[in-house]
């Protein structure tokens, strides 16, 4: 298990930026839409088999010809006069032991080219109406950052959200920051909001995709062309919309007080409980998963 290297780039303490689906694809669309918008290239690849189990088995002439696995794909680009490193994986490895395997291999890429700072993104459940902007949740690994992402535009720190300077990271996103801390990588990650009632669909949510996207452009002080990801936010809004007038009245009236919520400041607001969500889903889990399954 290693990584497969086509090129060895001159980079100047770069920052590393990896994301991989999950919930809304939130981190994988904003990421990947900024490595297209820079044109970012490929210079190294994770090798899968000790990682992943195949996709699939190509056959030809009644004898296997390859396995096909996810890819786990490393670029580079100067963008806004600095030098940056993404990583795209298209999958999340099956197990936690895996998972920090593979965040140590993307880890030591970055600190082969001298990197300096690690961001990852995701999303955040939270209790928003999809009409809404959403928020994006940061979290830093080191408490040296905190001053710098009060001064984020549109971005709270998760702590104060969740309420006693706590909260949790699941998967790969928590894994390499945790990961990068122990090897003296200060990181941050960044989630965009996901409406709670949207977040158990196969559905991707690219309007939180966006917020991340531009805290993160704002924190390397850059700009990026955005207009592709806009008509993907359109077509997606038009769906939901379609979706949500064929929900019951009674369904729709729970959906629609979380504009009121959506208002309350984070410093007003309760933390996400588990008992929230399940009053919440109590009437639209039925609807939702019923459509979610269509």
């Amino acid at each position: 298990m290693g990584v497969i290297f086509e090129s060895e780039p001159e980079l100047e303490e770069p920052y590393l930026v990896a994301a991989w689906p999950g919930i809304g694809n939130v981190g994988i669309i904003a990421v990947d839409t900024l490595r297209e918008a820079v044109e970012a290239r490929q210079f190294a690849e994770i090798e899968p088999w000790d990682l992943f189990y195949p996709h699939a088995v190509s056959i030809k002439g009644g004898k296997l010809q390859d396995l096909t696995f996810p890819s786990s794909r490393f670029y580079f680009q100067r963008v806004g006069g600095k030098d940056v490193i993404f990583f795209i994986g298209e999958e999340q490895p099956p197990s936690e032991e895996r998972m920090y395997q593979m965040a140590n291999l993307v880890l030591d890429v970055g600190l082969r080219f001298g990197c300096r700072r690690v961001f990852t993104a995701g999303a955040a459940v939270a209790l928003i109406h999809h009409t809404f902007r959403p928020k994006v949740w940061a979290v830093p690994n080191t408490e040296r950052l905190i001053d710098e992402i009060r001064e984020y535009s549109h971005a709270t720190l998760m702590s104060d959200i969740q309420g006693e300077g706590k909260g949790n990271i699941t998967g790969l996103n928590g894994l390499l920051l945790g990961a990068a801390r122990k090897r003296g990588l200060p990181g941050i990650c960044l989630l965009g909001e996901v409406p709670i009632y949207l977040s158990s669909f196969p559905l991707s949510y690219p309007k939180a995709s966006r917020s991340v996207l531009e805290t993160l452009t704002q924190s390397w002080g850059i700009q990026a062309d955005l207009r592709g990801l806009d008509s993907f936010i359109q077509e997606v809004e038009r769906n939901i919309d379609e979706l949500y007038q064929k929900i019951p009245s009674l369904v729709k009236d729970k959906i629609d007080q979380l504009k009121q919520v959506s208002h309350i400041s984070p410093e007003e607001k309760e933390p996400i409980t588990e008992e929230d969500k399940e009053k919440l889903m109590e009437d639209i889990e039925q609807f939702f998963g019923r459509k979610g399954k269509d």
